[in-house]
């Protein structure tokens, strides 16, 4: 699949994409050096000029707009003289000037009388033909300047031992000769599974090389139930960076103990992928590299549930990729998980004391986890998802007036059903994930299958509340005696509708719960899922069993029958909302076949109504059977191919990818990133509420900032990986990356203009 250029403004090594009309990919072993691909030197002809010139080799080229020079105090300079470039029309800078070959810039100026030199402090950026980019590059140079006598100068390196160059650039030097080495022979790495719950790592630095402690990140892939905890690095050498600050680096070999934390003791096959960085002592930087080791690791012991998930500081780009990953950066238990890079592609990570435990679930406590799921689930009534089904049960307690043993019978009834519906979904979505999908809260609405089925109930529902028909008890457990005026069935079912539509919402409190359990142990799990249950189904067990609150109710009267018929239509306007779920999932094909379906629905259902009292039971039995040929347009729709996702055509939006959106905050931008899904409501009521306003627009234009969306209504592995580094189990998931490329700030379930507007102007400072 030919896939377009990766944006050239990348602040970390881009891993080679492909270039249009490209048929294999190129890696960075296909890459020259950057001071290879752009030899700089710098030269002062006269006194008041000094002329700057890169020597670009054949197949790369340099971005106009991308390259400026800035002079120390002693050298008052002028406006950078460029020659013009070459028209080219990039993807995502848009018209811009390059050049090929050669560049010589003129810096004008006027030196102090006692200056004999001028450091520059020179910043460029370059890409490969081949679909590859360098990071910006940042070089420091001391350009002597000459006498009356002498005109031309080469220029000095600095000496004073601080890097001056980018990731990929070269360092301060005392001299050329010591060429660099290969990168297999200038780091060597190897690892081991040490015992069933630890993994040995070790890296050895030739003579004359150094690695970062604090540019590395590991993960472990194919591992079921089995992930990496903070490694235990040994003491290594305090560095001062100019790019990265106070950093640890390691001169001589580096052994480091990294525990597992494991969900059962049976031996496994994995694949450890560590992603770390170099430097030549006086020379060059390596780019971020990656190595792989195929690891048996052999039975051991379960981790108890208290042990904290690995740490890691928050990375700027998530990559795309759904394994458990850690930065093997942190030592603290306080740090938060993050996901490592894929493809030799390096995060830059913040520094450790910015690390932040936010969003932790091994720092929650479970007496945290239910409390939070217990608001959360009483908030949950307030998400616009759940008012359909709300209706139902707020018709069913009118019904029971003030006869306080039915009140409580049917509030105990429905919180039944609500918790029954939340353990299952839960129990459902544990089981998936330990079987290796990497699900979210809502998962189940990724599946057409499963929206088409909810669209039946819904539209039987209406059908049942507008008169169409009526079921007796016997068959009210299949979900159509929702609507029934009695029994105890009907009130578990309307539980179960309740969970079932709820259950794609993410309200305030339930992402820090449910992310608890999903780390937990099953039964603590269950006990969260059974408390957010008991949270939704809450006010209507305190009407039931607090008569004050009961005898607020109206009495029961001729005015019902006129209330249930009103009450069809929000069932029926949830069946065209979930039909249209389906046709952004499938097509409209697939609109046309769910219509069919529940044109066939109602007739079998009319059908029954018809003959419900007819003496020979086969009737009634035929009529069902016509009502159940509409699962046959249902699984036609299953079979069809997804529906491509439009393209964002809204000025300043863009679609949701790990590697844009590191170009993006390379640029300096200030990135909002908006993971949302077709089928949950709350993403829609934030659209329509804020995101698709003009006052939202005028916010992005005026901080120029960029909206990434990214559309989570069909299973994607990527934005999968995205909600599980934020440990967000669900969408909505909104998330403002600052300017400054500090780490993302994690946004309210349920937005608001002031909400946006301040975390605008606390991304901007």
């Amino acid at each position: 699949m030919t896939l377009t250029r990766a944006l050239p403004a990348l602040l970390l090594f881009l891993i080679g994409l492909f270039a249009p009309g490209a048929a294999t990919a190129i890696t960075q072993d296909d890459l020259l050096p950057v001071d290879e691909a752009f030899v700089l030197t710098a030269t002062a002809p006269t006194r008041d000029r000094i002329e700057i010139r890169w020597k670009i080799t054949d197949g790369y080229y340099l971005y106009r707009h991308r390259t400026g020079v800035e002079a120390d105090t002693g050298f008052a300079a002028q406006p950078l003289q460029l020659p013009k470039g070459k028209a080219y029309r990039d993807e995502f800078f848009g018209d811009v000037e390059t050049y090929r070959g050669e560049l010589l810039a003129t810096l004008p100026g006027q030196p102090g009388a006692s200056a004999d030199t001028v450091t520059l402090k020179i910043k460029y950026q370059g890409c490969a033909d081949a679909g590859i980019c360098y990071p910006p590059q940042t070089r420091t140079l001391k350009v002597p300047l000459p006498s009356a006598e002498a005109a031309d100068a080469a220029f000095v390196p600095l000496g004073s031992g601080a890097l001056t160059g980018g990731l990929l650039g070269q360092k301060p030097q005392a001299g050329m000769d010591a060429l660099p080495l290969p990168a297999e022979q200038a780091f060597a790495f190897e690892a081991i599974a040490f015992n069933g719950n630890e993994l040995l790592l070790r890296f050895t630095p030739a003579r004359g090389y150094y690695v970062y402690r604090d540019r590395t990140s590991m993960a472990l892939e194919g591992a079921q139930g089995i992930a990496l905890q903070a490694p235990r690095w040994p003491t290594g050498k305090a560095h001062r960076d100019e790019h990265f600050g106070e950093v640890t680096v390691y001169f001589d070999q580096a052994e480091v103990p990294v525990p597992l934390r494991r969900a059962h003791g049976e031996a496994a096959k994995a694949t450890l992928r560590v992603t770390f960085q170099g430097c030549q002592t006086d020379g060059i930087c390596y780019p971020p590299m990656t190595r792989r080791v195929a690891l048996s690791i052999p039975g051991g012991t379960m981790t108890p549930a208290s042990t904290p998930d690995v740490p890691a500081p928050v990375a700027v780009a998530p990559a795309p990729t759904t394994t458990a990953t850690v930065d093997a950066a942190a030592t603290a238990p306080e740090a938060v998980a993050a996901t490592a890079p894929a493809n030799a592609d390096v995060e830059r990570t913040r520094p450790p004391e910015e690390v932040l435990a936010r969003n932790q679930p091994g720092a929650t406590s479970l007496l945290a986890a239910l409390a939070l799921a217990l608001l959360g689930g009483l908030v949950l009534n307030l998400m616009p998802c759940v008012l359909p089904i709300l209706s139902l049960k707020a018709l069913s307690l009118a019904e029971s007036g003030r006869d306080g043993g039915d009140a409580r019978r049917r509030a105990l009834w429905y919180t039944a059903g609500v918790l029954a519906s939340f353990v299952a979904v839960g129990a459902l979505a544990i089981a998936l994930r330990a079987a290796g999908q990497a699900l979210g809260w809502g998962f189940q609405l990724q599946q057409p299958w499963v929206v088409g089925l909810l669209a039946y109930v819904m539209f039987a529902v209406g059908l049942s509340l507008s008169g169409v028909f009526a079921v007796g008890h016997r068959f009210a457990g299949t979900g159509h005696g929702l609507a029934s005026r009695r029994g105890p069935v009907g009130d578990f079912f309307t539980g179960v509708l309740a969970v079932v539509v709820a259950s794609p919402c993410t309200a305030p409190f339930m992402g820090v719960a449910l992310a608890y359990a999903f780390t937990a142990p099953t039964p603590l799990a269950l006990l969260v899922f059974a408390v957010l249950g008991l949270g939704l189904a809450l006010p209507f067990l305190l009407i039931g069993f607090v008569p004050a609150l009961a005898n607020r109710l109206p009495r029961p009267g001729a005015w019902m029958d006129t209330l249930k018929q009103v009450l069809a239509f929000p069932m029926y306007l949830t069946a065209a909302w979930l039909l249209w779920v389906l046709g952004k999932q499938r097509g409209v094909d697939a609109i046309g076949l769910a219509l069919v379906g529940l044109v066939l629905l109602a007739l079998g259902l009319w059908c029954f109504q018809r003959v419900r009292f007819a003496v020979a039971p086969l009737q009634r039995v035929l009529a069902l059977v016509l009502a159940a040929t509409a699962l046959v347009p249902l699984a036609m729709v299953h079979r069809l191919p997804t529906a491509s996702i439009a393209a964002p055509t809204a000025e300043g939006q863009v679609a949701y990818s790990a590697e844009r959106l590191a170009a993006l905050r390379a640029e300096g931008r200030i990135v909002f990133v908006d993971m949302t899904a077709d089928w949950c409501v709350t993403c829609k009521a934030n659209e329509k509420a804020v995101l698709n306003t003009s006052a939202f627009r005028d916010l992005l234009a005026a901080h120029d900032a960029v909206i990434m969306t990214g559309d989570w209504t069909n299973v994607d592995p990527a934005i999968t990986a995205f909600l599980e580094q934020h440990k967000a189990v669900g969408v909505p998931l909104y998330v403002m990356y600052p300017r400054d490329g500090g780490e993302g700030e994690v946004l309210p379930t349920v937005l608001t203009h002031d909400t946006m507007r301040q975390a605008f102007e606390r991304a901007a400072r």
